[in-house]
Protein backbone atom coordinates (compact mmCIF):
# COMPACT_ATOMS: atom_id res chain seq x y z
CA UNK A 1 0.00 0.00 0.00
CA UNK A 2 1.46 3.45 -1.12
CA UNK A 3 1.36 5.26 2.04
CA UNK A 4 1.14 8.95 -0.03
CA UNK A 5 -1.86 7.64 -1.07
CA UNK A 6 -3.24 6.61 2.01
CA UNK A 7 -4.70 7.65 5.19
CA UNK A 8 -5.26 5.50 8.02
CA UNK A 9 -7.32 6.76 10.56
CA UNK A 10 -8.57 3.19 12.06
CA UNK A 11 -7.15 -0.09 12.23
CA UNK A 12 -10.10 -1.34 10.20
CA UNK A 13 -9.06 0.83 7.44
CA UNK A 14 -5.48 -0.90 7.01
CA UNK A 15 -6.83 -4.22 5.26
CA UNK A 16 -9.29 -2.63 2.53
CA UNK A 17 -6.35 -1.71 0.47
CA UNK A 18 -4.08 -4.60 -0.59
CA UNK A 19 -0.39 -3.87 0.30
CA UNK A 20 0.82 -3.10 -3.08
CA UNK A 21 -2.36 -0.72 -4.11
CA UNK A 22 -1.70 2.74 -5.83
CA UNK A 23 -4.00 5.28 -7.33
CA UNK A 24 -3.80 5.39 -10.93
CA UNK A 25 -4.58 8.29 -13.09
CA UNK A 26 -6.35 7.01 -16.61
CA UNK A 27 -7.77 10.74 -17.65
CA UNK A 28 -6.78 14.01 -16.78
CA UNK A 29 -8.99 16.66 -19.64
CA UNK A 30 -11.87 17.56 -18.00
CA UNK A 31 -13.95 20.92 -16.19
CA UNK A 32 -15.35 19.12 -13.57
CA UNK A 33 -15.78 15.30 -13.66
CA UNK A 34 -18.88 13.71 -12.61
CA UNK A 35 -20.98 10.71 -12.13
CA UNK A 36 -19.01 7.45 -13.08
CA UNK A 37 -21.14 4.06 -13.91
CA UNK A 38 -19.71 0.91 -15.14
CA UNK A 39 -21.24 -1.38 -17.27
CA UNK A 40 -19.79 -5.38 -16.06
CA UNK A 41 -21.07 -6.75 -19.93
CA UNK A 42 -18.56 -4.28 -22.05
CA UNK A 43 -16.04 -3.26 -18.94
CA UNK A 44 -16.47 0.22 -19.44
CA UNK A 45 -17.21 3.36 -17.31
CA UNK A 46 -19.18 6.51 -18.45
CA UNK A 47 -19.17 9.52 -16.68
CA UNK A 48 -20.14 13.38 -17.28
CA UNK A 49 -17.93 16.24 -17.61
CA UNK A 50 -20.11 18.49 -16.98
CA UNK A 51 -19.19 21.94 -18.20
CA UNK A 52 -18.05 20.84 -21.20
CA UNK A 53 -21.50 19.21 -21.67
CA UNK A 54 -20.46 16.01 -22.64
CA UNK A 55 -20.30 12.41 -21.37
CA UNK A 56 -16.84 10.21 -21.99
CA UNK A 57 -16.52 6.54 -22.03
CA UNK A 58 -13.23 4.59 -20.59
CA UNK A 59 -12.70 1.20 -21.83
CA UNK A 60 -10.98 -1.29 -18.99
CA UNK A 61 -9.35 -3.36 -21.63
CA UNK A 62 -7.21 -1.01 -23.77
CA UNK A 63 -7.54 2.38 -21.12
CA UNK A 64 -8.89 3.76 -24.38
CA UNK A 65 -11.07 7.16 -23.66
CA UNK A 66 -13.53 8.46 -26.34
CA UNK A 67 -16.49 10.62 -26.26
CA UNK A 68 -19.85 8.83 -25.30
CA UNK A 69 -22.03 11.62 -25.94
CA UNK A 70 -22.00 15.46 -26.99
CA UNK A 71 -23.96 17.65 -26.05
CA UNK A 72 -25.38 15.52 -22.94
CA UNK A 73 -27.59 18.46 -21.78
CA UNK A 74 -24.82 19.18 -18.86
CA UNK A 75 -25.95 15.64 -17.48
CA UNK A 76 -24.10 14.83 -14.04
CA UNK A 77 -25.21 11.89 -11.87
CA UNK A 78 -25.48 8.61 -13.81
CA UNK A 79 -26.66 4.99 -12.41
CA UNK A 80 -27.56 1.89 -14.05
CA UNK A 81 -30.84 0.29 -13.97
CA UNK A 82 -31.34 -3.64 -13.82
CA UNK A 83 -31.93 -3.79 -17.52
CA UNK A 84 -28.26 -2.33 -17.88
CA UNK A 85 -29.52 0.70 -19.09
CA UNK A 86 -27.65 4.15 -18.38
CA UNK A 87 -30.21 6.82 -15.81
CA UNK A 88 -28.59 10.06 -16.09
CA UNK A 89 -29.54 13.89 -14.67
CA UNK A 90 -29.36 16.50 -16.95
CA UNK A 91 -28.53 20.03 -15.56
CA UNK A 92 -29.33 21.47 -19.03
CA UNK A 93 -32.46 20.15 -20.02
CA UNK A 94 -33.42 19.73 -16.12
CA UNK A 95 -34.43 16.20 -16.44
CA UNK A 96 -33.91 12.58 -15.82
CA UNK A 97 -33.37 10.04 -18.60
CA UNK A 98 -32.93 6.74 -19.88
CA UNK A 99 -30.68 5.73 -22.34
CA UNK A 100 -31.98 2.55 -24.22
CA UNK A 101 -30.35 0.06 -25.59
CA UNK A 102 -30.89 1.15 -28.73
CA UNK A 103 -29.19 4.56 -28.04
CA UNK A 104 -32.59 6.68 -28.00
CA UNK A 105 -33.26 8.63 -24.48
CA UNK A 106 -35.95 8.16 -22.86
CA UNK A 107 -37.74 11.42 -20.26
CA UNK A 108 -38.26 9.42 -16.82
CA UNK A 109 -39.17 13.13 -15.02
CA UNK A 110 -38.58 16.77 -15.83
CA UNK A 111 -41.73 18.69 -13.80
CA UNK A 112 -43.15 18.11 -10.67
CA UNK A 113 -46.71 19.03 -10.20
CA UNK A 114 -46.42 20.77 -13.55
CA UNK A 115 -43.31 22.65 -12.56
CA UNK A 116 -40.13 22.17 -13.81
CA UNK A 117 -37.12 20.25 -11.88
CA UNK A 118 -34.51 22.59 -10.78
CA UNK A 119 -31.39 20.46 -12.17
CA UNK A 120 -31.42 16.90 -11.16
CA UNK A 121 -28.13 15.74 -10.10
CA UNK A 122 -27.60 12.11 -8.30
CA UNK A 123 -29.47 9.33 -9.12
CA UNK A 124 -29.72 5.60 -8.30
CA UNK A 125 -31.99 2.94 -9.03
CA UNK A 126 -33.76 0.27 -6.08
CA UNK A 127 -33.79 -3.23 -7.06
CA UNK A 128 -37.82 -2.93 -7.39
CA UNK A 129 -36.92 -0.94 -10.52
CA UNK A 130 -37.81 3.05 -8.78
CA UNK A 131 -35.41 6.11 -9.36
CA UNK A 132 -34.61 8.05 -6.75
CA UNK A 133 -32.85 11.34 -7.77
CA UNK A 134 -31.78 14.67 -6.22
CA UNK A 135 -32.50 18.18 -7.48
CA UNK A 136 -30.69 21.31 -6.24
CA UNK A 137 -30.40 24.31 -7.97
CA UNK A 138 -26.67 23.93 -9.31
CA UNK A 139 -27.61 23.84 -12.84
CA UNK A 140 -30.01 27.00 -12.99
CA UNK A 141 -27.73 29.24 -10.44
CA UNK A 142 -25.04 29.62 -13.22
CA UNK A 143 -24.67 29.34 -16.72
CA UNK A 144 -21.36 26.79 -15.78
CA UNK A 145 -23.09 23.76 -15.74
CA UNK A 146 -26.55 24.81 -17.48
CA UNK A 147 -28.83 27.85 -17.92
CA UNK A 148 -29.35 30.45 -15.33
CA UNK A 149 -32.90 30.73 -14.49
CA UNK A 150 -35.35 31.03 -11.44
CA UNK A 151 -36.87 28.12 -9.17
CA UNK A 152 -40.32 26.86 -10.19
CA UNK A 153 -40.19 24.74 -7.30
CA UNK A 154 -39.05 27.19 -5.21
CA UNK A 155 -37.25 23.75 -3.04
CA UNK A 156 -34.90 21.22 -3.56
CA UNK A 157 -36.28 17.58 -2.53
CA UNK A 158 -35.23 14.27 -2.62
CA UNK A 159 -37.61 12.54 -5.47
CA UNK A 160 -38.60 9.02 -6.29
CA UNK A 161 -39.88 7.25 -9.60
CA UNK A 162 -42.19 4.79 -9.36
CA UNK A 163 -41.10 1.90 -11.17
CA UNK A 164 -45.04 0.97 -12.34
CA UNK A 165 -47.03 4.31 -12.68
CA UNK A 166 -43.79 6.53 -13.54
CA UNK A 167 -45.17 8.85 -10.90
CA UNK A 168 -42.78 11.14 -9.50
CA UNK A 169 -43.36 11.68 -5.53
CA UNK A 170 -41.25 14.04 -3.09
CA UNK A 171 -39.71 11.54 -0.44
CA UNK A 172 -37.97 14.35 1.77
CA UNK A 173 -38.84 17.79 1.66
CA UNK A 174 -36.23 18.90 4.33
CA UNK A 175 -32.91 19.66 2.30
CA UNK A 176 -31.12 22.48 1.53
CA UNK A 177 -29.41 21.38 -1.25
CA UNK A 178 -29.61 17.89 -1.65
CA UNK A 179 -27.08 15.89 -3.53
CA UNK A 180 -25.25 12.13 -3.85
CA UNK A 181 -27.29 9.39 -2.67
CA UNK A 182 -27.23 5.87 -2.14
CA UNK A 183 -28.75 3.09 -0.36
CA UNK A 184 -27.43 0.43 2.04
CA UNK A 185 -26.67 -2.83 0.48
CA UNK A 186 -30.13 -4.27 2.00
CA UNK A 187 -31.67 -1.01 0.80
CA UNK A 188 -33.24 -0.89 4.22
CA UNK A 189 -31.33 2.72 4.97
CA UNK A 190 -31.20 5.50 2.28
CA UNK A 191 -28.24 8.06 2.64
CA UNK A 192 -28.52 11.34 1.29
CA UNK A 193 -25.72 14.31 1.64
CA UNK A 194 -27.05 17.75 1.71
CA UNK A 195 -24.21 20.48 0.57
CA UNK A 196 -26.29 23.58 1.70
CA UNK A 197 -23.26 24.81 2.60
CA UNK A 198 -22.40 26.44 -0.91
CA UNK A 199 -25.09 28.39 -0.38
CA UNK A 200 -24.80 29.98 3.53
CA UNK A 201 -21.78 29.16 5.97
CA UNK A 202 -24.56 28.29 8.47
CA UNK A 203 -26.16 25.88 6.05
CA UNK A 204 -25.56 21.67 6.35
CA UNK A 205 -22.29 20.07 4.70
CA UNK A 206 -23.30 16.63 5.83
CA UNK A 207 -24.84 13.18 4.74
CA UNK A 208 -28.11 11.97 6.37
CA UNK A 209 -29.47 8.37 6.87
CA UNK A 210 -32.95 7.12 6.72
CA UNK A 211 -35.21 3.81 7.21
CA UNK A 212 -36.50 3.05 4.10
CA UNK A 213 -40.29 1.43 4.45
CA UNK A 214 -42.71 0.87 1.66
CA UNK A 215 -43.37 2.12 -1.50
CA UNK A 216 -40.56 4.92 -0.79
CA UNK A 217 -41.51 6.12 2.89
CA UNK A 218 -39.05 7.63 4.74
CA UNK A 219 -38.38 7.88 8.78
CA UNK A 220 -36.15 8.16 11.39
CA UNK A 221 -33.63 10.48 9.49
CA UNK A 222 -30.74 11.91 11.35
CA UNK A 223 -27.29 13.05 10.48
CA UNK A 224 -24.63 10.10 9.85
CA UNK A 225 -21.48 12.17 9.11
CA UNK A 226 -20.15 15.64 8.71
CA UNK A 227 -17.72 16.29 6.00
CA UNK A 228 -14.04 17.00 8.12
CA UNK A 229 -12.98 18.21 4.68
CA UNK A 230 -14.28 20.44 2.21
CA UNK A 231 -18.31 18.94 1.28
CA UNK A 232 -19.65 15.73 0.77
CA UNK A 233 -20.76 14.93 -2.78
CA UNK A 234 -21.07 11.32 -4.52
CA UNK A 235 -20.54 7.91 -2.91
CA UNK A 236 -21.08 4.36 -2.75
CA UNK A 237 -21.28 1.52 0.12
CA UNK A 238 -19.30 -1.46 -0.24
CA UNK A 239 -21.01 -4.75 0.45
CA UNK A 240 -20.15 -4.49 4.58
CA UNK A 241 -22.09 -0.98 4.62
CA UNK A 242 -18.67 1.17 4.39
CA UNK A 243 -19.43 4.31 3.00
CA UNK A 244 -16.87 5.84 0.53
CA UNK A 245 -17.65 9.22 -0.01
CA UNK A 246 -16.05 12.26 -2.38
CA UNK A 247 -14.72 14.53 -0.21
CA UNK A 248 -12.14 17.85 -0.50
CA UNK A 249 -8.73 15.84 -0.28
CA UNK A 250 -9.86 12.32 -1.54
CA UNK A 251 -12.67 9.78 -0.93
CA UNK A 252 -13.21 9.47 2.78
CA UNK A 253 -14.27 6.38 4.20
CA UNK A 254 -16.59 5.67 6.79
CA UNK A 255 -17.39 2.13 9.04
CA UNK A 256 -21.02 2.07 9.32
CA UNK A 257 -21.41 3.25 12.81
CA UNK A 258 -20.60 6.16 11.69
CA UNK A 259 -16.23 6.44 12.20
CA UNK A 260 -14.29 7.94 9.26
CA UNK A 261 -11.52 5.07 9.47
CA UNK A 262 -9.37 6.20 6.42
CA UNK A 263 -8.96 8.32 3.54
CA UNK A 264 -8.42 7.72 -0.31
CA UNK A 265 -5.75 10.78 -1.09
CA UNK A 266 -6.39 12.36 -3.91
CA UNK A 267 -4.64 15.53 -5.54
CA UNK A 268 -8.37 16.93 -6.70
CA UNK A 269 -11.59 18.11 -4.98
CA UNK A 270 -13.34 14.42 -5.43
CA UNK A 271 -16.60 14.77 -6.44
CA UNK A 272 -17.91 11.49 -7.12
CA UNK A 273 -16.87 7.79 -7.18
CA UNK A 274 -18.07 4.20 -8.13
CA UNK A 275 -16.76 0.55 -7.52
CA UNK A 276 -16.06 -1.24 -11.23
CA UNK A 277 -14.26 -4.12 -12.85
CA UNK A 278 -15.20 -7.82 -12.88
CA UNK A 279 -15.77 -8.66 -8.88
CA UNK A 280 -16.80 -4.71 -8.45
CA UNK A 281 -12.97 -4.69 -6.54
CA UNK A 282 -11.82 -1.79 -8.53
CA UNK A 283 -12.96 2.27 -6.96
CA UNK A 284 -13.21 4.76 -9.71
CA UNK A 285 -12.81 8.75 -8.67
CA UNK A 286 -14.20 11.30 -10.58
CA UNK A 287 -12.03 14.57 -9.37
CA UNK A 288 -12.35 17.86 -10.76
CA UNK A 289 -10.89 17.28 -14.19
CA UNK A 290 -9.62 14.01 -13.51
CA UNK A 291 -10.81 10.14 -13.83
CA UNK A 292 -8.90 8.15 -10.82
CA UNK A 293 -8.70 4.38 -9.77
CA UNK A 294 -7.47 2.16 -7.25
CA UNK A 295 -7.99 -1.61 -6.48
CA UNK A 296 -9.17 -2.64 -3.27
CA UNK A 297 -9.51 -6.04 -1.54
CA UNK A 298 -13.25 -5.39 -0.91
CA UNK A 299 -16.34 -5.30 -3.23
CA UNK A 300 -18.93 -2.57 -4.32
CA UNK A 301 -22.36 -3.22 -3.58
CA UNK A 302 -24.65 -3.72 -6.04
CA UNK A 303 -26.21 0.04 -6.72
CA UNK A 304 -29.17 -1.50 -8.68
Amino acid sequence: MAASDFEVLDERFARLPSMNATVRKLFGDCDWAEGPAYFPAGRYLVWSDVPNDRMLRYDEVSGAVGVFRQPSGNANGNSVDRQGRLVTCEHLTRRVTRTEHDGTLTVLADSYRGKRLNSPNDVVVKSDGSIWFTDPTYGIDSDYEGNRAESEIGASHVYRIDPHSGEVAVVCDDFVKPNGLAFSPDESLLYVVDTGRTHGADNPAHMRVFEVGPEGRLSNGRVFADCTSGLFDGFRLDTDGRIWSSAADGVHVYDPDGTLIGKVLIPEVVANVCFGGPRRERLFICATTSLYSVRLLVNGAKTF
